[in-house]
């Protein structure tokens, strides 16, 4: 396979024959209901997670190289609005024993999914109050979480990961706010890559835009390039377990066509069943020469943990993805 990362002498004229937005009209439930998984399935695309996947992928790995892919929790970090970030620091026991033991803690105030590097659940987006296998939003909220379709039921993921340097193929370090990623861009990219897309992978879209993370946050939050819905459906029927992108919708925000409201989030997650991976750290697997990527994504261990099974997205503390080459 060749190198991910690809150099061309593209421009910015490159742009200039952006395509027209396309409109989007959701399916309605009996188009898009029961899902291919079954009418009783909660894990949509993660159902891709069977042994014969897992031996493919790490089978990809030569060296062991590994890469953080997520941003560190902090302060400094761009927030949508109306979303926060809280650490309080509790100095919290000791001296205990003969060994003068102390102990620390914290306490965190968030929307702990919804910060930072985040993995979005199935009941994080519906349409029409009907989540992902039409299951009635209103039946499955509670006081406490999701009675239905909470992270627990993710689990582990392991999958071979293909990183599409759309910036790269344009020859600019970001592409602009306003940017739609097309089919074409989309299947040229992956042609200069050599590689091809297969069922149960990991896609993974570079656009720089993370490049702003914690340089101008009002500029990172006020929108992003992304892929538009003819994007995000070629890639749906390339039948993947993951979807992500280094910005913190995957897909461009605001859509070209206004009369919709992020509506490859519904495509995604409520009408194909799969998660979508937002504010990536990209940089350094994009240098990477002939890449393979594992995503481990163990989130429904450590959200029982910490409590969150019933969430509607992950915690992004415990949400960990390495890339191996």
């Amino acid at each position: 396979m060749k190198s991910l990362a690809i150099v061309t002498g593209l421009g910015l004229c490159a742009f200039a024959t952006d395509a027209v937005a396309q409109s989007w009209h959701p399916p309605s439930p009996n188009q898009r209901c029961p899902s291919k998984w079954g009418a009783a399935d909660e894990r949509g695309s993660g159902n891709h997670m069977k042994p014969a996947n897992v031996l493919r992928a790490a089978q990809l790995i030569k060296t062991g190289e590994t890469f953080e892919l997520s941003h560190v929790l902090g302060r400094d970090m761009p927030l949508n609005p109306g979303r926060q970030y809280d650490v309080h620091t509790k100095r919290s026991t000791g001296p205990f024993g003969a060994n003068q033991r102390y102990s620390n803690e914290e306490l965190i105030i968030s929307e702990i999914g919804q910060v930072g590097t985040q993995f979005d659940g199935f009941t994080h987006q519906a349409i029409d109050r009907l989540l992902y296998n039409c299951v009635k939003m209103d039946d499955v909220a509670s006081r406490n979480g999701f009675t239905k379709m909470g992270m627990e039921k993710v689990g582990t993921l392991m999958t071979r990961g293909v990183l599409i340097d759309i910036a790269g193929l344009k020859g600019v370090d970001i592409l602009p706010i306003n940017y739609e990623i097309t089919v074409a861009d989309l299947e040229q990219a992956l042609q200069k890559q050599g590689t091809r897309l297969q069922p149960g992978d990991a896609v993974l879209i570079y656009t720089g835009w993370s490049k702003h993370w914690g340089v101008d946050n009002k500029l990172y939050t006020s929108g992003c390039p992304g892929i538009g819905v003819a994007a995000a459906e070629w890639l749906i029927k390339q039948d993947p377990m993951l979807l992500g992108s280094d910005n913190w919708p995957v897909e461009i925000a605001p859509n070209p066509d206004k009369a919709v409201n992020l509506p490859v989030h519904n495509i995604a997650l409520t009408v194909n069943g799969v998660h979508l991976l937002e504010n990536l750290v990209l940089e350094e697997p994009r240098q990477g020469a002939r890449l393979r990527v594992r995503v481990r994504h163990a989130a429904a261990e450590a959200a029982r943990g910490h409590r969150f099974d019933r969430s509607a997205d992950c915690d992004p503390l415990s949400d960990r993805l390495a890339m191996s080459r």
